[in-house]
């Protein structure tokens, strides 16, 4: 449908200089569009995106462990994102790397996505200390997300002051070329403005989805736009309080369908056309929210199951099931680490896990006889669903 008026909802171009080389850089118009959206088109994607976000509370809260289902979560989640901006490391490759059982120099792929997680419990723990998303939370979290590794050297937690551009490598042939350095801190603060303003009128996930869009557009920051924009998205709704816990994330939509989320963006800074962005992001909110909650009840079931069969094993059992319980927070163990952290000795949790071998629960990864690895298999299978690199 062709937009009214949808003059004013289009940006303006304004000429940058890079390297010597003129070209023309977007600047995107304040929030919210003005005509405003057209809600009619949206409100049924917006409902069906609601109920499934309530479904996702609800499996949630029936969780033994809400904290570390999350805890697992996040860590998707963080490898996700960074996948998206080009890293190839894996859910094992990152759980490896956390425990104390992998030496040696990480790699920049484990550490960015390292980063992310400590990034990402920094915003949410401040969120639920109360503290505003702002302007100084979003440098905070891009402190941490390039503290160390490749990213380090790219001004972390600072607004960038200079032209940076999207695909391609130059200005000149590039996809897109945000806002000149001069204009990003009025951009932002304008941002800012918005978020904080009451606005009944439009409801939090459409608010959600107009954010993320001007943040991308902005793209404030030499590096890391992409990870923090995303992660902004599950901070919006947790602070207005849509999500009861940070467990929706976008990232393995925008993963699975990256041409049609690109092409959206441009169309809304080149025709204004927030309306089907809208609806590309309220079917990925449905979409991903069902996904989490049909996992989280797999997950559920696995536990159980396997609980049953340890409870079968007899008199080893008491041993085992704590060494069970510890592989819920941990699905990948070295036998020294669960006997320090179980405070049982490592030759019973080696009993334990000869058992956990043979009921199929449990397999080595390492193939060595020294510093072995055991992955509690079909837990980190459901976990690592839509992770593997692209």
């Amino acid at each position: 449908m062709p937009l009214q008026h949808a003059e004013s909802r289009l940006g303006k171009r304004v000429a940058t200089t890079v390297g010597g080389e003129t070209t023309e850089a977007f600047v995107p118009p304040p929030l919210p569009p003005d005509p405003q959206v057209r809600m009619d088109a949206l409100y049924g994607r917006l409902d069906a995106a609601n109920r499934a976000i309530g479904r996702l509370d609800g499996v949630t809260s029936i969780l033994p462990d809400t904290p570390l289902f999350l805890y697992m979560y996040v860590r998707k989640e963080a490898l996700l994102s960074s996948q998206i901006e080009g890293t190839q490391s894996s859910l094992s490759d990152l759980l490896i790397f956390e425990s104390e059982e992998a030496p040696g120099a990480p790699l920049d792929d484990v550490q960015e996505v390292s980063n992310y997680v400590a990034a990402m419990d920094h915003g949410l723990a401040r969120i639920r200390e109360g503290f505003p998303i702002s302007l100084r939370l979003m440098r905070e979290i891009h402190e941490i997300l390039l503290s160390k590794g490749r990213g380090s050297t790219k001004q972390p937690g600072e607004f960038r002051r200079s032209q940076n551009w999207i695909g391609a490598t130059r200005p000149g042939n590039a996809l897109f070329v945000p806002p000149p350095p001069d204009q990003v801190q009025d951009l932002m603060s304008d941002l800012e403005r918005f978020i904080h303003a009451g606005t009944p009128e439009i409801p939090a996930l459409i608010k959600a989805g107009l954010v993320h869009v001007q943040f991308e557009t902005i793209h404030p920051f030499l590096d890391g736009n992409g990870r923090l924009g995303r992660l902004l998205i599950t901070c919006l709704l947790c602070a207005q309080g849509i999500l009861k816990e940070p467990i929706l994330y976008l990232s393995l939509y925008f993963k699975t369908h990256p041409r049609q989320y690109y092409d959206l963006l441009q169309q809304v800074r080149e025709r204004g056309d927030w309306e089907t962005w809208l609806e590309f992001f309220l079917e990925g909110v449905a979409e991903t929210s069902m996904q989490a909650a049909d996992a989280a009840r797999e997950i559920l079931n696995v536990f159980d199951d396997d609980r049953r069969r340890i409870e079968g094993l007899g008199r080893p059992a008491a041993s085992a099931l704590r060494v069970h319980q510890l592989l819920q927070q941990k699905p990948i163990i070295a036998i020294p680490d669960a006997a320090q952290r179980l405070g049982i000795s490592a030759p019973t949790v080696s009993k334990s896990v000869q058992h956990m071998e043979r009921l199929g629960i449990l397999r080595e990864i390492t193939g060595k006889q020294r510093g072995r690895l055991f992955v509690y298999d079909e837990y980190l299978g459901i976990l690592s669903r839509g992770t593997e690199p692209l």
